[in-house]
């Protein structure tokens, strides 16, 4: 247990600075229970990627479908808590058994990299915020998990859900261009359309002024999630609560600074100082002390959002 805790720790210190710093705000246990539940993450987005610590490359040659196979495979060993061999895997069947958590969010975290590998169309943005969920969203989801809410409250998940779907929203917007070099893109057709870019040259330099106008409206469509995701944190103990607006600045900075920016704001990736990120902790701790006052449970209806599968 020793061996798989003390590599979850060098893979998020290594692998998440703003994730890092977050996870330092919870309990012990849940720290732990964080690190153990990135460590799998973080392991298998790499064998996917083919990177390490989402950087570089690595020297596997197997093609994508072989990669995607071994991590269905080790995740399922894994869920039945059966022993792999591979820290990260193990570390997964650590939080499972530890927390109670369902089958089901891990799956759907391994579907959403079958999503990217079989390079599925993205028609409207309910494609994409079903992308945003199989890849982000179940993670919140599992993070609540971690930090003791009930596999069965619902209403909380969601909430959890919402905010994982922020941070992805976040994330394309910041990396739209690198993921148009990388032949991805998670921008819908429609959307597209409607400021006349075409899906294969959308981010060239002469679009990127109509391409800031999208970025920007996959912000806005972030801070709506980010908002309705405030309203669960009353349901977590304080430091949870702590951690999770902490990371929501954090990861909402981000965005709102590529906004900000507009069409210079593509010209390179965007992120946040050491300063910044102390700012966001200090901020979020008032928060955290008025949070139930600030976002009552239940909170307003989620009327209009994507709402993940039962």
């Amino acid at each position: 247990m020793t061996d798989v805790i003390g590599h979850a720790r060098a893979a998020i210190a290594r692998g998440s600075k703003s994730f890092a710093l977050a996870s330092k705000l919870f309990d012990p246990v849940t720290r732990d229970r964080a690190m153990l539940l990135y460590a799998w993450c973080r392991h298998t987005d790499d064998v996917i990627d083919g990177q390490i610590l989402g950087q570089g490359r690595n020297d596997d040659q197997r093609p994508p479908a072989e990669r995607l196979a071994e991590v269905e495979r080790l995740t399922e060993m894994a869920l039945a808590d059966q022993p792999t061999g591979v820290p990260a895997y193990d570390a997964l069947a650590q939080v499972v058994r530890e927390t109670g958590m369902p089958p089901q969010y891990p799956r759907d975290l391994v579907e959403g990299f079958r999503i990217d590998m079989e390079e599925r169309p993205f028609r409207t943005f309910d494609d994409t915020l079903a992308y945003c969920y199989h890849v982000a969203g179940c993670v919140g989801v599992m993070m609540a998990i971690v930090m003791g809410v009930s596999p069965d409250d619902e209403p909380t998940l969601d909430r959890a859900c919402d905010l994982g779907i922020a941070f992805q929203l976040n994330n394309i917007a910041r990396d739209v261009v690198e993921d148009a070099m990388n032949g991805r893109r998670y921008i819908p057709d429609d959307w597209l359309a409607s400021v006349d870019l075409l899906p294969n040259s959308f981010a060239f330099p002469a679009n990127r002024r109509q391409l800031a106008r999208l970025v920007a409206r996959l912000v806005f469509a972030a801070e709506t999630y980010e908002a309705s995701a405030q309203f669960g944190t009353p349901a977590l103990s304080r430091r949870a609560a702590w951690a999770v607006l902490a990371a929501a600045r954090i990861y909402g900075g981000i965005g709102r600074k590529v906004r900000d920016a507009g069409a210079d704001g593509l010209e390179h990736r965007m992120s946040t100082s050491k300063a910044e990120k102390l700012q966001a902790v200090s901020v979020a701790f008032a928060e955290t002390l008025t949070r139930a006052r600030r976002w009552p449970l239940p909170g307003p209806p989620r009327d209009g959002l994507w709402t993940r599968p039962r």
